[in-house]
């Protein structure tokens, strides 16, 4: 790791807000495409599903049995399957070479799975 620049700019933002200039590479992190939402609006430069929450994690989270805390050990432990691995260590590059945005049609992303992701990059 290189010295001198600091941290990584990583961001969170709804993928229903306007694109920024300062956006830097846009990246997906939903498993499903954002409805009501065109891709050339959108403006995402990659959507790398293997780092999004299973279909059966994300339906227990909004169902109700749901809690955070266990949301995120669980989301961590499918983070480190091998694809989903490969898939955040690209995403800790694109970071290192400038800013990245994270993009979710989550309403609350302090509470969704961009929250883990933004911490463990």
């Amino acid at each position: 790791m290189q010295r001198g620049s600091g941290k990584a700019e990583i961001r969170v933002r709804r993928v229903y807000e306007a694109p920024s200039p300062d956006d830097g590479m846009r990246v997906l992190v939903d498993r499903l495409w954002p409805r009501g939402l065109s891709k050339g609006d959108a403006r995402v430069d990659e959507w790398p599903k293997s780092v999004t929450p299973s279909t059966e994690l994300r339906r227990w989270y909004h169902g109700p049995d749901g809690e955070y805390e266990e949301f995120c050990r669980r989301y961590e432990a499918e983070l480190a399957e091998p694809a989903a691995a490969e898939a955040l260590q690209r995403l800790r590059t694109l970071a290192a070479e400038g800013p990245l945005t994270l993009l979710t049609a989550a309403k609350e992303p302090d509470r969704s799975h961009t929250s883990v992701l933004k911490r463990l990059l």
